[in-house]
């Protein structure tokens, strides 16, 4: 029997993950070996626990009414949660964000999914810059759009806005950029932005079409020193999809929202289609429990420290060892040049030695790994031997 199933669907059960792929293959190994000789940098699992005030959160609101905790909330997620946000934007980037125009998500996922499907047709095409997180290629397939890959500078992995100008067609929609970024830890620069939003109203100008910015920012609080730039301040139709996994430690809970930028144009009228799309991929009603833990806690500071140690020995580990690295501004990811110019070859080399690398493949590169170290300080510093050994290999 033909076309039992929808074969986009079929096709995507069906496709591997190769960080999933590598990370279950890393969890076999540790039951195998055990788990201190497996140095696993595979998947951007966060390590350090969500701070005490949401533990101290959820077990004030589990003494409420258990009905009204659990209940349905809004489609677009409780008000008081909406304006809790909004308020943290306004002290925060002294932006007049609203609660109008913020709808709560389960994460950023599904941020992305609802928006790509808010402002997008099938035809339509989506710009990313690569390397990028490989979900976006799904993310984009949902409303029928192209995937359109514009390289980053190699140099520093900022935006190339000439080469965005020249990539830009009629059918561009939306560019989505993710800063700090997954998977280079390159924070972009304000005038990188800024040089990136002249040419985004230019290119309106000369098609007559709108041009979204979807920001992508699971990693806006994991900064190390770098300035992470508040996007709305720097182009007016900007939509922000944030997630609070990696800020507050919270990946399971799948908990963020979109904020249509309120100086946007249209802002209304793309809000009134997020709500939409929403309803539509069956995204409402976003977690209730964790709404109301979000409103408790979203002025909580991320404790970075931990990454920022991880970062230091990691970085100063491998480039004593001779790797070349991008140093990371932010996120908890650092990008390591293969050394060959096959990263799924290095990959498979480096599993003799128990190091669990992610290829740049999937990224949309060549020629690179990627290692989250967010993982133990013990699991780093003893990894290095291991590193030392793979790079005696190819001398």
């Amino acid at each position: 029997m033909s076309n039992a199933v929808n074969t986009r669907a079929y096709a995507l059960g069906a496709e591997p993950s190769g960080i999933r792929e590598l990370f279950a293959y890393g969890l076999e190994r540790k039951a195998e070996i055990g788990e201190d000789k497996v140095f696993d940098f595979s998947i951007g699992n966060p390590s350090i626990p969500a701070p005490e005030a949401v533990r101290q959160a959820m077990h004030e609101l589990a003494d409420t009414s258990a009905v009204a905790l659990h209940g349905y909330p809004p489609a677009q997620g409780y008000m008081s949660t909406r304006e809790a946000v909004a308020k943290n934007l306004r002290k925060r980037f002294d932006y007049p964000a609203t609660a109008d125009m913020v709808y709560m998500t389960c994460g950023a996922a599904a941020s992305l999914e609802i928006t790509l499907s808010a402002i997008a047709s099938p035809g339509d095409e989506i710009m990313v810059i690569a390397p990028f997180f490989p979900e976006y290629r799904v993310f984009v397939g949902t409303p029928g759009c192209t995937l359109v890959e514009v390289p980053a500078r190699e140099s520093d992995f900022q935006i190339d806005a000439e080469a965005v100008a020249t990539a830009i067609t009629s059918k561009t929609r939306a560019l989505i950029i993710n800063t700090p970024n997954n998977p280079t830890g390159a924070v972009y620069t304000k005038e990188t932005l800024e040089a990136l939003a002249s040419v985004l109203r230019e290119k309106e100008q000369v098609f007559g079409n709108p041009i979204y910015l979807i920001s992508d920012e699971p990693y806006r609080e994991l900064a190390y020193g770098a300035q992470v730039s508040f996007i709305p301040h720097i182009y007016e139709r900007t939509i922000i999809c944030y997630s609070w996994s990696k800020s507050l430690s919270l990946p399971g809970e799948r908990i963020g929202y979109i904020y249509v930028a309120d100086k946007m144009e249209n802002a209304q009228e793309v809000f009134t289609a997020v709500s939409g799309a929403g309803r539509a991929l069956g995204f409402v009603c976003a977690p209730s429990l964790f709404q109301r833990v979000i409103e408790r806690c979203i002025d909580v500071p991320t404790d970075v420290e931990a990454y920022r140690i991880n970062r230091e020995i990691l970085s100063f580990g491998l480039k004593e060892l001779g790797y070349t690295i991008v140093e990371p501004d932010g996120a908890f990811y650092l990008w390591v040049k293969a050394l060959e110019p096959d990263a799924c070859a290095f990959m498979e080399r480096a599993k003799k030695y128990e190091l669990l690398v992610v290829p740049s493949d999937g990224f949309g590169c060549k020629g690179w790994v990627r290692l989250s170290y967010c993982v133990s300080k013990e699991t780093i510093q003893n990894s290095l031997p291991a590193f030392a050994a793979l790079m005696k290999e190819y001398q």
